[in-house]
């Protein structure tokens, strides 16, 4: 079995953008899990990702009641045999992935937000740390982003970052 992965945070609908891109709404509608890193800022955003495909996850910093009534500060699911995390803030980059592999010693994949900084590393302890960055709100980054990865036979595959 595969499953196709869009992963995305830090949204920032309407402050930073309108609306979601078309170029990530389409790699939605290709995903067959979407995993979002909170920030999401309207629930509107979820209700519309909602539409393309299913949805994992967590609300962030600038995420009101709304949203944190709908979803959790940590989502974990197995998916096809890798275990998943998703929070939206991990604190600074220096240790992380000390912190990460002592707060998250029973996952294979953490996806977070929070800083819109693209990251992919490895933990001594084997935990994949993805950040997606952000589709909508670049800061200091060159562009804007997504991740898209894959699951198959029990291994996170393919993980890409995405300009948008």
């Amino acid at each position: 079995m595969t499953t196709r992965l869009l992963l995305l945070s830090d949204t920032h609908i309407p402050g930073r953008a309108r609306r979601l891109p078309d170029p990530v709404l389409r790699a939605a509608d290709a995903a067959d899990l979407v995993i979002h890193a909170g920030d999401w800022v309207a629930a509107s955003v979820l209700d519309e990702l909602q539409q393309h495909a299913e949805v994992m996850g967590v609300y962030g910093n600038n995420d009101g009641p709304d949203l944190r009534a709908r979803l959790p500060e940590v989502a974990k699911r197995t998916v096809d045999g890798v275990r998943i995390a998703v929070v939206h803030e991990t604190g600074p980059a220096q240790r992380r992935e000390l912190r990460m592999d002592a707060d998250y010693p029973d996952v294979d994949v953490l996806v977070f937000g929070h800083s819109h900084i693209p990251w992919d590393t490895t933990t001594p302890g084997r935990l994949r740390l993805l950040n997606p960055g952000s589709p909508t709100d670049r800061r200091r980054q060159p562009h804007h982003t997504v991740m898209t990865a894959v699951i198959t036979g029990g291994e996170l595959t393919g993980v890409t970052l995405v300009e948008v």
